[in-house]
């Protein structure tokens, strides 16, 4: 299960793939799940879906895209300005790379910059830039060299670049978009092994579109597969740091796969959550609860979506989302592998049934 999942946490987090344009997540979906028993499709904003059993529909649902960027304008001295696409903090951008893909697919590396702090006055030196005074520098020296040498348009998307890599501590490692690349990997190894090894219902495994630009592609996942139960993995921060209270921490790395049980976006079915946190100890899965007073995930389109979809959040802590550089520990994001197997395989009919039994 380690080789599977760290080969699969390669691929998915050096893929270049943020709102909008999630191509390259998508194709490592298909080409992982096209020869294993079931069914795969698409809806038409792009989010992807397999299909295998028979009997309540439970959802396991990873969102593909990134935060990234796009093209707003090219300079006439060939540098490029972009506009955020999704949650960026600005004091992470400064000279980091990123790549931008053009019309022909093709990846162009450049640097974030900015005028240089030797030029500035003292007042803005210790001030952070708003991204609007940053550019990406690609070594151009026109428009027209941007435009037609390097095939770079208005409207192109931006990633971050960063190497999957292993830390000297054991178990750690350090890429870019964890948030939410695990959750795509799980939704992928989980439903290879469920298939492989048998499951009372109709399991989904699921790749969304554009949560990170408002949990958008949910609400067509929603509406596409009816599911009754709606799992969602995710790559959660975590609050393990400096600055935090140890005796408030909620996501630590190495505490085991994270339950959330409440955020802005959505209040988790109570009997689900119940029901997932006596799975994860009848199966000696370690896991951490967590109530979230900001954020947000895929379920908070889920759990409102057609008559209300019972919905739960499993996640694996990762330090510094939303930058060029996140840190997991291996782990937990075997504990959120095990954890989303043993919870689909637990779920037949009559548990199904229990989560929304009002009456």
């Amino acid at each position: 299960m380690k080789d599977k999942a760290v080969s699969l946490l390669k691929d998915l987090t050096e893929a270049h793939s943020v709102p909008g344009y999630e191509d390259e997540v998508r194709a490592i979906f298909v080409n992982e799940l096209e020869d294993v028993r079931g069914e795969l499709s698409t809806d038409k904003m792009g989010g992807v879906y397999f299909e295998s059993g028979s009997g309540p529909r439970v959802l396991l649902a990873g969102h593909m895209d990134e935060i990234g960027f796009r093209v707003q304008n090219i300079t006439p001295d060939g540098f490029i300005k972009f506009v955020p696409v999704g949650g960026w903090w600005s004091h992470t951008l400064l000279s980091q790379r990123v790549e931008v893909l053009n019309r022909d697919g093709e990846k162009i590396l450049g640097v974030i910059s900015s005028k240089p702090p030797h030029f500035l006055p003292e007042s803005e030196r210790t001030k952070v830039l708003d991204v609007s005074a940053l550019f990406i520098d690609i070594g151009a020296e026109s428009r027209a060299e941007v435009e037609d040498d390097f095939k770079i348009k208005l409207g192109d998307p931006i990633a971050p670049v960063s190497e999957f890599t292993e830390m000297k501590k054991h178990g750690h490692y350090l890429a870019k978009a964890f948030d939410n690349r695990v959750g795509m990997a799980c939704a992928i190894q989980a439903a290879q092994e469920i298939v492989a090894e048998g499951h009372p219902n109709t399991l989904i495994a699921a790749g969304t579109v554009q949560e990170e630009v408002g949990l958008r592609g949910a609400k067509a996942a929603a509406h596409k597969v009816k599911p009754d139960v709606a799992i969602v993995l995710e790559g959660p921060p975590a609050d393990d740091t400096p600055g935090f209270p140890k005796s408030e921490c909620q996501g630590s790395l190495g505490g085991g796969v994270q339950i959330r049980l409440q955020d802005p976006s959505a209040i988790m079915n109570p009997r689900l959550v119940d029901f997932v946190c006596k799975v994860a100890e009848e199966n000696g899965i370690q896991y951490q609860v967590t109530v979230r007073s900001s954020g947000g995930t895929d379920a908070g389109s889920f759990n409102i979506a057609n008559e209300g979809i019972p919905s739960i959040v499993l996640g694996t802590p990762a330090r510094y989302i939303h930058s060029h550089n996140a840190m997991i520990n291996l782990h937990d994001y075997l504990e959120m592998v095990k954890l989303s197997k043993a919870v689909v395989k637990a779920l037949d009919e009559k548990a199904v049934s229990a989560l929304t039994e009002y009456l």
